[in-house]
């Protein structure tokens, strides 16, 4: 493969560089390969004598999350891959700390991102999935002025300086899904059920669904909510009975191998009942029965069947570097696109300082990613995303059914659910309205 190439002076390959966990390691072994690396098949780049860069890398590489969190470990490593060949960043080569959060959001996660800031002295961390974890590390954060890039999609009701949320909130995602689905289009259903993993993303989100149905003559039949670790829902007849024409799934994780493997069982079509996922991908698709799954949707800002030359080329690497048998999703793309958004914004900046790079990303730097433009809201810290609505066909790949125009802007207070908040962070910052009880 040309991008696993092996030096004979050292017997080091590319990938060796940048192992799970290296740190001192990759940096090592960089050297070893001085004052050459590969970029390409034959081109080759010098090393620059700058000092390397510490950046952290922070997901569950075990764990109930692993299946979701690990493809973006590996993104990660291999956009800092790329770039260290291509010459770093400002002259520098990125060293990357990678950290597992185990899956355990409240109390490893934030251990982990204490040692990143703390001991390892990274200038910036990509990482977590769960808004659990995301919660968990974001005092650490704001305490150590560290700058955390969260790629996936969530329920909002947030906003940190010291966040930059690169996935989707729920009017770039769910709700524009549940306007297709009240659509002649979608099937005008009227008759929705919810269910969703037991977590603050799932109970939010859900709140804010039921906010927007209230004046759009749509009765939510049934709630539920899966305890994480559960391998089974055991809800496939109860959700049956209650006669939904469509299902809205927040569900996160493995678990949605066992309830799409139970929903099949009951034996209702997709046609009949279709179940819209926030959190299944490609790569969840392709742990799960394809005739399980096909037929239903999920709602994304990006897909692997997009066909765009952006999109095709980074398949193609990725597969490369990861094997063929390798796909890519919507979080998978949003964690690649931000270590270059940020490599945008140090270049910027001319600096990796925390403020100087959070100042740069506030004055429309931008990325053109597999997706389309990255871009972040200076008001909210949440990028500009565009919503796609994609159906399961055949090979465990989405087919893209409905998409809005242009990017949506993020409206992480949406005023039906929290009347009075706002945020602006170049003007104050949060502005705080009444106190929203979520349930739990």
């Amino acid at each position: 493969m040309k991008n696993n190439k092996i030096d004979v002076t050292s017997g080091l390959t590319r990938r060796d560089c940048l192992k799970q966990g290296s740190g001192a390691f990759a940096l090592a072994s960089m050297r070893a390969l001085a004052p050459l690396v590969f970029a390409g098949c034959s081109e080759l780049i010098p090393i620059s004598d700058a000092k390397p860069v510490k950046v952290g890398i922070l997901h569950s590489q075990t764990g109930q999350m692993a299946m979701s969190e690990n493809p973006l470990r590996d993104i990660e490593l291999m956009a800092i891959e790329d770039i260290n060949a291509a010459g770093g960043i400002l002259g520098a080569q990125i060293d990357p700390i990678v950290e597992d959060g185990a899956s355990r959001a409240t109390t490893v996660f934030p251990k982990r991102a204490k040692k990143l800031l703390s001991e390892s002295k990274v200038t910036v961390v990509f990482g977590c999935w769960t808004s659990a974890s995301r919660k968990a590390v974001l005092p650490v954060f704001e305490e150590s002025n560290g700058l955390l890039f969260y790629p996936a999609s969530y329920e909002g009701n947030e906003s940190s300086r010291n966040i930059i949320y690169s996935g989707s909130t729920p009017n770039q995602q769910i709700l524009p899904a549940i306007d297709w689905l009240l659509s002649e289009a979608g099937g005008s259903r009227k008759r929705i059920f919810l269910v969703g993993s037991d977590d603050v993303y799932q109970r939010t989100e859900n709140l804010i669904i039921r906010k927007y149905l209230q004046d759009k003559s749509v009765m939510v039949v049934g709630e539920t909510f899966i305890p994480p670790g559960h391998k089974d829902t055991g809800i496939a007849q109860d959700i049956k009975k209650s006669s939904p024409d469509a299902i809205l799934s927040t569900l996160t994780g493995d678990i949605n191998l066992s309830f799409f493997n139970e929903w099949a069982a009951a034996d209702v079509t997709a046609d009949l009942v279709p179940v819209v996922s926030t959190n299944v991908g490609e790569d969840e698709l392709r742990r799960m029965r394809s005739n399980n799954v096909k037929g239903h949707f999920s709602a994304r800002s990006y897909f692997q069947s997009l066909n765009t030359d952006a999109n095709k080329k980074f398949i193609d690497r990725f597969q490369q570097e990861h094997g063929y048998d390798r796909i890519t999703d919507e979080t998978i793309e949003a964690a690649y696109s931000s270590v270059y958004l940020w490599k945008a914004a140090v270049e910027k900046a001319g600096s990796f300082n925390v403020d100087k790079v959070r100042e740069a990303l506030h004055s429309g730097v931008k990325f053109d990613g597999p997706g389309g433009e990255l871009r972040i809201d200076p008001k909210t810290q949440h990028a500009y995303k565009r919503f796609r609505l994609g159906r399961v066909g055949k090979n465990r790949q989405f087919e893209i059914v409905n998409q809005s125009a242009d990017s949506i802007a993020p409206d992480p207070y949406p005023q039906s659910v929290f009347p009075g908040w706002s945020c602006d962070w170049t003007n104050g910052g949060v502005k705080q309205g009444a106190e929203v009880k979520i349930q739990n």
